[in-house]
This record gives C-alpha cells, sequence and structure tokens, in this order.
C-alpha cells in the first residue's frame, strides 16, 4: 500500500507569528505518529525559509503554492522554481482551482509550470477539478480529462512517476460542500485510468492521487478510506493544528489496516 499524502495549503494566511507557531505545533504533535504518512505543508512565499527552518529536521515536506514557468527574468513579482529549490522546498501545488479561475492560468501554462518545476527536482502536485455546472451536466470526466491530457503533454513516464495529482472539484473548494466519498472515489478511479492509457497500470498504481475540497477532521476518514484516494490537500483545516493532525492520524491509522 502506498503511504498516504497529506498537504496543507495555508493559502493567504496567517501572519509570520501565527505561522510559526503552526509550524512548532505540527512539529511536536508529528513526532508521536509512526512514520507511515508522509506530510506537507505549503505557507505563504515570504514565510517559506522561516517555516523551513522549523521543520527542516523534521518529517514535514515544505511545499509552495505556486511559481513561475520561466527559470528566471523580468517578471514582477513572480518566483521562480531556483528560488524554491534553494530555500528548501520539495514540493510545489501547480494548477490549483484558484489560480485558474482567478488567474486564468491555462493548461497550457500550467504544464509549462510543471516541466520547469521538474527541472529543479522539486515534485509537482497538479490541481484538477471541475466547476458546478460542469458536474451538473455532466461533463467531470471531459473537464478532467482535457486538463490531464494537456498538463501531461510531453512528459515522460519517469516524469510522471514524481507528481502527485490532486481531484479538487471547484464548488467543494472553501464551499462547505465536499464530494461524497463515492463521488470523489468514482473520479480517482477515472484520473488512474486516464493515466494508465497513457503511461501504462506501473505508472498509474505508483502515483499518490489526493482528494482536495473542504476536507476537515470530520470527513477525512471516510474519504481516505476509498480504495483510489491516496491522500488530502487539506485548506481551512490545515490553519487548526488539532484539526490538522487529526486527518494525519486518520491517516496513519487506516495506513496500518
Amino acid at each position: 500500500m502506498k503511504k498516504l499524502f497529506i498537504v496543507g495549503n495555508w493559502k493567504m494566511n496567517l501572519t509570520l507569528d501565527e505561522a510559526k507557531i503552526l509550524a512548532n505545533k505540527l512539529r511536536h504533535g508529528m513526532a508521536n505518529l509512526n512514520n507511515v504518512v508522509d506530510v506537507g505543508v505549503c505557507p505563504s512565499f515570504i514565510y517559506l525559509r522561516d517555516i523551513y527552518e522549523i521543520l527542516q529536521d523534521s518529517r514535514i515536506y515544505i511545499g509552495a503554492q505556486n511559481m513561475y514557468l520561466e527559470k528566471s527574468g523580468a517578471f514582477t513579482g513572480e518566483v521562480s522554481g531556483a528560488m524554491l529549490k534553494d530555500i528548501g522546498c520539495t514540493h510545489v501545488i501547480i494548477g490549483h482551482s484558484e489560480r485558474r479561475t482567478i488567474f486564468q492560468e491555462t493548461n497550457s501554462m500550467i504544464n509549462s509550470k510543471i516541466k520547469t518545476a521538474l527541472s529543479y527536482e522539486l515534485n509537482p502536485i497538479l490541481c484538477v477539478g471541475e466547476k458546478l455546472d460542469e458536474r451538473e451536466s455532466g461533463k467531470t470526466e471531459a473537464v478532467v480529462g482535457l486538463q490531464l491530457s494537456e498538463g501531461l503533454n510531453g512528459l515522460t513516464s519517469e516524469q510522471v512517476r514524481r507528481l502527485t495529482i490532486a481531484y479538487e472539484p471547484v464548488w467543494a473548494i472553501g464551499t462547505g460542500k465536499t464530494a461524497t466519498p463515492k463521488q470523489a472515489n468514482e473520479v480517482h478511479s477515472f484520473i488512474r485510468k486516464t493515466v494508465e492509457n497513457r503511461y501504462g497500470d506501473d505508472v498509474a498504481q505508483s502515483i499518490r492521487i489526493q482528494y482536495g475540497g473542504s476536507v476537515n477532521s470530520r470527513n477525512a476518514k471516510e474519504l481516505l478510506s476509498q480504495s483510489g484516494i491516496d491522500g488530502a490537500l487539506v485548506g481551512g483545516a490545515s490553519l487548526d493544528s488539532e484539526s490538522f493532525l487529526e486527518i494525519v492520524s486518520d491517516a496513519a491509522k487506516l495506513s496500518y489496516t
């Protein structure tokens, strides 16, 4: 069984002091858990180094919430893969729905970001997911399939093995709504089958597919119990140490079953 992978996306939240307090609580809380679950946090850009210094000797990965597709240059306000690697990041979220909808990122841009991240040995967490009207009109597989097809364009099997894919239905992010475990598992199965058709069963089985979308300590266990769900990308609940550690604890218990 693959290790479940739980990642906290802190988004645009917390002051530096609040972020440090949260990181220290997670570090101490993780010390009591066996190494059966992979865990990561993605703070704001400006706090990455501070949080890395708190967590560098722990079992918690540091990831960024985004990066730019070019390696360097006159791109005011952007952050490069080299910068992220330099300050200790191992992972980077790419293609989150908020980047797609608010900042109009296209599948082509997301594909370029993935390739750039991989060139710096950063491990991308590729987000895919449909909007409410797309689900209601039966277009979930078409939308997610296109995001995968164009997002993975030009990647080799070995590169794809380094990805985590996060299925995040847009209608469930920050809304309090959550896909039912059955709904989530169906899309996870579709994602894995799509990867299998393109790269073979071995690659499809090796990648981890997380669920994201209003994951919290009340629903995480049931979601993570599904056969096709390999972890969670947690938003609001990751800002509370007790809630996040409870999700990690549930994942650890499931790893023993």
